[in-house]
This record gives structure tokens, C-alpha cells and sequence, in this order.
């Protein structure tokens, strides 16, 4: 009987080491392995070159009551991420496209395991009476920040897998936002609530909070700025989302564009190359001064930046009549310089944006807030993104409908007679004179 006990358990043990055997080789073989991803934080994503980050609207039409379909942002999704991006940023809960965005993004990776996509969900926050005929007061609060704020908290917990970070207003501070922003008390209020709330267990410990918000706003500007309350907030959030907007100040202080030294001699190229890596020296300049502002109060938390971009056309203040600053080549070279500081540095930056968007700026067409995505509505690639047309990154994409094809036709002889040299300041004077 022991006899055939031995030959048993030495059958098994054959049939173990072979199942173990065969295992490991399938598994070794297999072009998909099945891998166990640990669940990634804010803390893993933010600042990791892997995990790019991009600023995400996915309205299509002139009138923005017509919400992007359940498709149409599955169809979004798909192109940021074969374009590398893995988080995105939103703007607001109080209409339906963020929601919707969640529930897409869920339903694309219940059918494919290997799509990653996180967000930093945004709360609009207003002053009272914003938006309306009477005066706005920036002491006191709308109405509707509380149900924003509690709305984020429920898609939050709704989305644990999505959801990364929390951001509390957009430019809600910045006092150029006269017909809105309000008092940083407002924002550290909530900002708090939401830090609280993690403390009770009632939103994850891992979700960060933060607010998206101008580089002056931030204490890298006047010291209009500089008060306690802001103190506090920096004290309060887990990172600061700073924007930089070098495009605007080639209009609003455009000393650095209308420089003239260093240019004699130089070729127009050279002369555009020159300006651009100005512009990424100005937006490295307004994030220092974040840094310097924030390290003088003794704090030392991370800064990432919420917003940046460059339009590619503008009829207006950075077009042709103008400071020149718009077109599609000089878009390029600012992405690229934008992605390769921040990539460098150890920083994410949720750059404005993928898509046109034309219900932004107004009637005129040619206003530039229209003009700054990396696609346009139908579904061209502006010349950043020619080579990943030609590298077939979006073959089987399409938006609108229509495949991922090259502006212009890919004719960059052609481009290129829409890129003008940065005016001088004679020049740029004589313009603003005539306007």
C-alpha cells in the first residue's frame, strides 16, 4: 500500500512541477501578460513623464448647450491616449460633460484593461452675482459653489480608480477675472472642507486638492496678492496648479518678446527660434516666482502646471496685426519646449489644449481662445503632431468622423507662409497705434 501511496504522490508531484512548468512558459510567451497593477495616487502621476497630462474641453459647436455625446468623448479618450496622454483635466461638474467623461472613461476600460486615464476634476467656483446684470461683490460667494463642491466630492468617491485630484476654482482668484473672482479666503474655505472631509474618511487620503490658478495669483506677481489668507491656502493644498500664458503678455508686457538683442545678423528662423525659447524662459521666470513666494513662507510642496498653451491663430492681439505671435509652427516649438522643461524638471504639465473648442471668445472666428488645440474640431492634427500622423499613431482614430489628417494638407511650404518674425517695437507700437 505505501508502495502505491509513493508512486501517487510522486504522479502529482510530476503533474505540479509540469503545470508550474507549462504556466511560466505560456506565461513568458504571451504577447498580452495579464499584470497586476497596483492602484496609482496623485502622488505616483503628478510629475511622472510617463503619465503626460493634458487640459481637456470636448465641446464642438459655436453654441456650448450642446453637450459632446457619450461617443464623441469615448472618441477623445482614445485619440489623447495613442498620443501618450494619461490624465486629464477637467473644468466643471455643474454641466453634464465631466460626469459623462467619468462614465466613458469607465466603460473604455472595462473593455480594454491596458487603457489608463486619471483626472483632475475641477470645481468652478464665482463670486456672487457673477454672470449676471449686477455688480459682482468678490467678497461673498455664489450660491452654487456649495453644490459644485459637493458634487465633486460624490463623482470622487463615485470614481476612485479616475479620479486623482480635486482642483477648487479656475483662475477663481486672479483679479483680471473681474466679472468672477473671488477673495482667496473663499478658495482656502473649500479647500479645507475637502482636506477635512479626508481626514474623516469620507473622501480618499489619496486624492490631492489643490486650486488652478494664475502664476500672480499664486504670489508670483504684486504683492496685491500677498496676503494671509493666500498664505494659508499654499499652507492647505497638496500642490500648487499654476498657469503660465507667455502668448498673452505678447500682447499685456510684451518686453520680452519685442527684444531686439541678440537678433542682428539672424535668419526670420532664427529669429522665431529665438523668441520661442524666450517664451519658455518667461513661463520658467512666472513659476519661479511661484516657488520663490511660496519658499519664503517656509513651504516646500510640489508645483505643477494646471495650464499653459499657445494658440495657433488669432485675428486679433497675436496675429497679424499684432504682436505675430500666432501659427502653427510657433505652437510647436512652445509644446516642445513646454513638455521638455516640465518632463525635465519632474513636473506634470496639463497643457491647453487637445481640442478646439468654438464656443470660446465670442462670435469672431479668428478670436485665438478658439484656436488652441492640438486638433482642430474635425479632426486635423496641427503640424506639433505631424510626425505622429506619419508614425501612424492614430490609424483606426477618428473624430467627427473623419480620420486623423494633417492641417494644411501636410504642405508645410505652405504653413509656413502664415509664420511671421515677431514685430520690433516700432513696429508693434505703429500696430497698436492703428488700433
Amino acid at each position: 500500500m505505501k508502495k502505491y501511496v509513493s508512486i501517487i504522490k510522486s504522479c502529482v508531484l510530476i503533474l505540479i512541477i509540469g503545470a508550474i512548468w507549462s504556466c511560466g512558459k505560456t506565461k513568458k510567451n504571451n504577447d498580452n501578460p495579464v499584470i497586476d497593477k497596483k492602484e496609482l495616487t496623485a502622488k505616483d502621476i503628478l510629475g511622472n513623464p510617463n503619465y503626460l497630462a493634458m487640459s481637456y474641453g470636448g465641446y464642438r459647436h459655436a453654441d456650448h448647450s450642446i453637450e459632446p455625446t457619450h461617443e464623441e468623448l469615448k472618441e477623445d479618450m482614445k485619440i489623447l491616449h495613442a498620443l501618450g496622454i494619461r490624465m486629464i483635466r477637467t473644468y466643471k461638474v455643474h454641466l453634464p460633460q465631466a460626469e459623462n467623461l467619468l462614465k466613458a472613461i469607465s466603460e473604455i476600460k472595462q473593455k480594454d484593461s491596458s487603457f489608463e486615464m486619471y483626472v483632475m476634476l475641477g470645481a468652478w467656483i464665482d463670486c456672487k452675482n457673477a454672470w449676471t446684470d449686477k455688480a459682482p461683490i468678490h467678497n461673498e460667494e455664489s450660491e452654487a459653489n456649495k453644490p459644485q463642491m459637493e458634487k465633486a466630492v460624490a463623482l470622487a468617491n463615485q470614481y476612485p480608480d479616475i479620479i486623482k485630484v480635486i482642483a477648487v476654482g479656475n483662475e477663481a482668484m486672479v483679479k483680471w477675472a473681474a466679472s468672477y473672482y473671488v477673495e482667496p479666503w473663499i478658495i482656502l474655505k473649500w479647500v479645507n472642507y475637502l482636506q477635512n472631509l479626508k481626514k474623516e474618511g469620507k473622501l480618499s487620503k489619496d486624492v490631492w486638492v489643490t486650486s488652478s490658478d494664475n502664476f500672480a495669483s499664486w504670489g508670483g506677481g504684486g504683492e496685491e496678492y500677498h496676503v494671509e489668507d493666500l498664505n494659508n491656502l499654499i499652507k492647505a493644498v497638496d500642490f500648487l496648479s499654476v498657469h503660465t500664458y507667455p502668448m498673452h503678455d505678447t500682447h499685456y508686457q510684451p518686453d520680452f518678446w519685442l527684444n531686439q538683442e541678440g537678433l542682428e545678423g539672424k535668419t526670420d528662423m532664427e529669429k522665431i527660434e529665438i523668441s520661442m525659447l524666450r517664451a519658455k524662459e518667461y513661463a520658467m521666470t512666472q513659476t519661479s516666482n511661484v516657488k520663490k513666494y511660496m519658499e519664503s513662507l517656509g513651504v516646500d510642496k510640489p508645483i505643477h502646471i494646471g495650464e499653459t498653451g499657445w494658440a495657433s491663430f488669432s485675428s486679433g492681439h497675436y496675429g497679424t496685426n499684432g504682436s505675430k505671435a500666432c501659427d502653427e509652427y510657433k505652437e510647436a516649438l512652445y509644446y516642445q519646449h513646454m513638455r521638455d522643461w516640465t518632463n525635465e524638471a519632474g513636473m506634470s504639465c496639463f497643457y491647453f489644449e487637445g481640442f478646439d473648442e468654438p464656443w470660446k471668445g465670442g462670435p469672431n472666428t479668428g478670436n485665438s481662445e478658439k484656436h488652441f488645440g492640438l486638433f482642430t474640431v474635425d479632426g486635423k492634427a496641427k503640424y506639433v503632431l505631424w510626425d505622429e500622423v506619419d508614425k501612424g499613431t492614430f490609424e483606426g482614430l477618428t473624430r467627427n468622423g473623419n480620420p486623423i489628417t494633417k492641417t494644411y494638407g501636410g504642405d508645410k511650404e505652405a504653413l509656413m507662409k502664415d509664420v511671421e518674425v515677431p514685430p520690433t517695437p516700432e513696429a508693434w507700437h505703429a500696430s497698436q497705434n492703428n488700433h
